[in-house]
């Protein structure tokens, strides 16, 4: 199946620049900027080992990497939080696809720094049938040199639009994780990684999907 995320990106996006002002959009602009110029949330490469982990599910079950890969290469996709629109939207956009990453012989797992109940809010809401994990702290995102704090006029912007990014985190750190997407196979090693300082550009996971199905083979 063909996903089509980056086009429902681009109309949201539109709406959102007809009705945010102009001011508020180049402060945003400005933390993207400021993201990509710095050393923070650069990320894992091809080719690298991927730290193993285990995560409560939102039912209290603990996930672990390296179990999952005994059964076969696996997705990895880390997001911001349910907060986050574009992140609804691309785990909307895995689920459409999620039976031809099993017929594949793969596994998905989404990472959030969000604790278990926020997590199990944002599963039910996106339907979601596939792992959806707490790394409360961001203590694997870091193991993945993902995490950045969100500078403090971002932070302000946030509360201001009803974000309660702490609160969804269960700290005052207002640190997240790029957005960033990673196919591993059964040795642990990544054979792809999609990391990009604008939380506004991800991976299409039809494409995701593609790199799998040539890792199993």
């Amino acid at each position: 199946m063909k996903t089509e995320m980056k086009e429902r990106y681009n109309e949201y996006l539109q709406k959102f620049k007809e009705a945010t002002p102009d001011d508020v959009q180049k402060k945003m602009k400005n933390a993207i900027d400021e993201l990509k110029s710095s050393d923070d949330g650069e990320g894992l490469k091809e080719g690298d080992q991927a730290p193993d982990f285990t995560l409560p599910d939102p039912n209290g079950n603990s996930i672990n990497l390296s179990n999952q890969l005994d059964i076969g290469p696996v997705i990895v996709t880390f997001y911001r939080g349910g907060w986050c629109p574009y992140c609804n939207m691309e785990l909307r956009e895995y689920q459409q696809i999620l039976n031809e990453i099993h017929d594949a012989g793969g596994e998905l797992i989404a990472i959030s720094p969000q604790t278990p109940d926020y997590s199990l809010s944002t599963a039910q809401k996106n339907e979601l049938s596939f792992h959806v994990l707490s790394d409360v702290g961001n203590k694997v995102a870091r193991e993945y040199q993902l995490v950045y704090p969100v500078p403090d006029y971002l932070v302000d912007i946030y509360k201001e639009k009803g974000l309660d990014v702490d609160k969804h985190n269960g700290d005052d750190t207002w640190e997240l994780p790029v957005a960033a997407t990673y196919v591993i196979d059964r040795n642990g090693t990544i054979v792809y990684e999609y990391t990009k300082a604008d939380y506004k550009d991800r991976a299409e996971p039809s494409e995701v999907l593609e790199v799998l199905k040539k890792t199993n083979r």
